[in-house]
C-alpha cells in the first residue's frame, strides 16, 4: 500500500531483477507522481563475485586494485537493477575489538583516502555523466563520522574525539570520497561532543555543505533518527524528525520517522518547507543522473545479467585480489613455499581447511557461498599432479568448542613431513555488532595447535579472519604464519597460489596486531609523549610503557 501511494522512494534489499521489475511497475502504475524507485544494497566487497574483505584488500596497497574490484561489484549489482550501494565504508579503525574493522582500510588516513577515492571511482566512474553507464551505480561514503572510534571497540558506542582528531584522522577519507564525486553520504550511529551524528549541524551543514560544497544527499544509517530518542537528545520521534531534518539529513533509512512526522513539523514551522524542497531535489537529481527518470527499466536486461554475473574475467580478478591481499607474517626455515616439485607429505589440519561458509566473510553481498573455493579444493587443484601428498583431519569445529578431533589430527600429523593448519574466525565473528573482548584464536583452535606442536613437526599456520588477532603464542611457536583474511569466492585458489610459490606474498598490514588486547586501541601513527620509551632501554622506569 505504501508503494502504491508513492510513499516509498527507495527500497533496501531488493536484489533480483524480477523483484525489482515488479516493484518498479507497481510504483509507476499506481503511485500519483510516477517517480521511479531507487534500489539500494550493501555491495561492500562484491555482489555475486566476492572479493576479499576491504581490510584485506587494503593490504595490497593498490588503489587500482580497489577501483577494479568496486567496478566489478557495480557491474554485477547493476545487472540485476541495483543502482545504489552503501559503500565504501571509509571509517578509520584503531581498535581490533570492533567487528566492522573488516569493512574499512585500517588505521592510516592517507591510505584510507586513496582507497576511498578509488572505490568511489570504481562504483560511479570518473565523472557525473558516467552514472548513465549501465555498469555503474551510486556510491555512499559511510559512516560520517568517527564511527570507528567507538569506545572499547563496542559497536554503536559513544565516541569522544577532538576537532583536531576529526580533521587530521577521521575526515580525510570522507573528503577524498567527496572530491572523487561520491553521490551520497551516510550518517554514523555514534555521537561526537555529546551530539549524535544524525542530528549534527556541524557535520552536515558546517562541514559537508559549507566547507566541502557537497551537492549530493545524506541518508541515515538504519533507524538512526529513531535512535535520537534513546541517545537522549530528542523528546520523542517527532522531535527526532525535526532535529535530523534541520541538521541536513535528506533520507530516513527504514525508520519511518520522516514519513510519520515531517509534514506536521512543517505545518508547525519547526522545519522550513525549503528544507524539504532541497532534500527532494537532491534525491531526484540522482534519479535523473542514473537515467531512470527517462527509462526506469534501463538496467533490467536478462541477457546482460546472464553475461555479466560471475564471468571468468571477474573470477580471475577476484583471485588476483585475494592473493595480493595475503600477508606473510612469519616464515622461519623457509616453510613457505611448498614447491609442487618437492617429494613431501603435508598434514592439512584445522576447521578452515574445508570451511566454505565463512570464506566470503561478512557483508558477502549475494555471493553463493556454495561456489566459494575452499582451501582444500585450491590445494587439490594446485598439487593434483605433483609430488606433494596431502593427509587431512579437521581437528576441531569452527563454531563449537571441543577436543574430540584432536587425537585423529595428531595421528595424521605424525604421518606427515610438515603440518599446515588453517584456522580463524567464523564469519559471524567479524562484521556489524560482532565485537570481541578476546581477540585470540578460539580456545579449541589454540589448544589444537598446542597438541600439534608436541609432534615436533614444522607447522605453518594459515589464518582466515576479519580483524587483527592477538597472536603472541602463535608467533612464538609456529614456524610460519600466513594472514589470508576472508579471501572471497576464489580464496582457495588464491591461497594455494601463495603456498605453492606461484605468487610471492607481498601484502603489508594496514592495521596493527596487538600483543595483548590491553594495548587497544593501537596504531602506528601515535603521538609522542613527553616521556617516550628509549628504544635502547625498554625497561627504563618513569617512561610511557607497559
Amino acid at each position: 500500500p505504501l508503494l502504491k501511494k508513492g510513499y516509498i522512494g527507495s527500497l533496501f534489499h531488493a536484489t533480483s531483477s524480477a523483484a525489482i521489475r515488479k516493484t518498479q511497475e507497481t510504483a509507476l502504475a499506481e503511485s500519483r507522481l510516477k517517480i521511479p524507485v531507487l534500489f539500494a544494497f550493501d555491495v561492500i566487497h562484491g555482489f555475486k563475485t566476492i572479493f576479499p574483505i576491504p581490510l584485506a584488500e587494503s593490504c595490497a596497497w593498490d588503489a587500482e586494485l580497489a577501483e577494479r574490484s568496486a567496478s566489478i561489484a557495480a557491474a554485477e549489482a547493476s545487472a540485476v537493477g541495483v543502482n545504489w550501494t552503501f559503500a565504501p565504508m571509509v571509517d578509520i579503525s584503531r581498535d581490533a575489538r570492533w567487528g566492522r574493522v573488516m569493512e574499512g582500510s585500517g588505521e592510516d588516513p592517507y591510505l584510507g583516502s586513496l582507497l576511498s577515492a578509488a572505490r568511489v571511482r570504481g562504483f560511479q566512474g570518473e565523472k557525473p555523466e558516467d552514472l548513465m553507464r549501465l555498469d555503474k551505480m551510486l556510491a555512499c561514503a559511510k559512516h560520517f563520522c568517527a564511527y570507528g572510534a567507538a569506545e572499547a571497540g563496542r559497536d554503536y558506542n559513544t565516541t569522544d574525539v577532538s576537532e583536531r582528531s576529526l580533521r587530521d584522522i577521521y575526515f580525510p577519507p570522507f573528503k577524498a570520497a567527496k572530491d572523487a564525486g561520491v553521490a551520497t553520504f551516510m550518517t554514523a550511529f555514534n555521537e561526537i561532543s555529546g551530539v549524535p551524528c544524525t542530528s549534527s549541524k556541524f557535520l552536515y551543514q558546517d562541514v559537508l555543505r559549507d566547507e566541502w560544497r557537497f551537492n549530493g544527499f545524506v541518508v541515515t544509517d538504519y533507524t538512526a533518527i529513531n535512535e535520537l530518542v534513546p541517545h537522549g537528545v530528542a523528546r520523542d520521534e517527532a522531535h527526532a524528525a525535526e532535529l535530523a531534518a534541520n541538521a541536513g539529513i535528506e533520507m530516513d533509512m527504514t525508520g519511518g520517522v520522516f514519513h510519520a512526522h515531517l509534514l506536521q513539523a512543517v505545518k508547525e514551522g519547526k522545519v522550513n518547507e525549503e528544507t524539504i524542497d532541497n532534500a527532494v531535489r537532491r534525491i531526484l537529481e540522482m534519479k535523473f543522473l542514473l537515467g531512470i527518470m527517462d527509462d526506469p527499466y534501463r538496467y533490467l536486461n536478462e541477457e546482460r545479467e546472464k553475461a555479466t554475473i560471475m564471468k571468468p574475467e571477474f573470477l580471475e580478478a577476484a583471485r588476483d585480489a585475494a592473493r595480493k591481499s595475503v600477508v606473510l607474517l612469519k616464515n622461519e626455515n623457509n616453510f613457505f613455499p611448498i614447491q609442487p616439485s618437492e617429494r613431501k607429505t603435508v598434514a592439512l589440519i584445522g576447521p578452515m581447511v574445508k570451511e566454505r561458509n565463512s570464506v566470503n566473510g561478512g557483508w558477502g553481498g549475494r555471493g553463493d557461498r556454495q561456489r566459494s573455493v575452499t582451501l582444500f579444493e585450491g590445494l587439490e587443484k594446485k598439487y593434483g599432479n605433483s609430488n606433494v601428498r596431502f593427509l587431512y583431519a579437521e581437528g576441531c569445529d569452527l563454531r563449537k568448542p571441543g577436543t574430540a578431533g584432536f587425537a585423529q589430527a595428531v595421528s595424521v600429523a605424525r604421518q606427515a613431513d610438515v603440518i599446515l593448519v588453517a584456522a580463524g574466525e567464523d564469519q559471524n565473528w567479524s562484521a556489524e555488532a560482532a565485537c570481541r573482548t578476546d581477540i585470540t584464536l578460539p580456545a579449541s583452535q589454540r589448544d589444537l595447535l598446542k597438541e600439534l606442536k608436541k609432534t615436533g613437526k614444522p607447522i605453518g599456520l594459515v589464518l582466515m579472519n576479519g580483524r587483527p588477532l592477538e597472536l603472541t603464542w602463535e608467533d612464538e611457536n609456529m614456524d610460519a604464519i600466513l594472514e589470508a583474511w576472508y579471501p572471497g569466492t576464489m580464496g582457495g585458489h588464491a591461497i594455494a597460489d601463495v603456498i605453492a610459490g606461484d605468487y610471492n606474498p607481498a601484502g603489508k598490514l594496514t592495521m596493527s596486531f596487538p600483543r595483548s588486547v590491553g594495548q587497544l586501541p593501537l596504531y602506528y601513527n601515535h603521538k609522542n609523549t613527553g616521556r617516550p620509551l628509549p628504544p635502547d632501554n625498554p625497561k627504563m622506569d618513569y617512561k610511557s610503557s607497559y
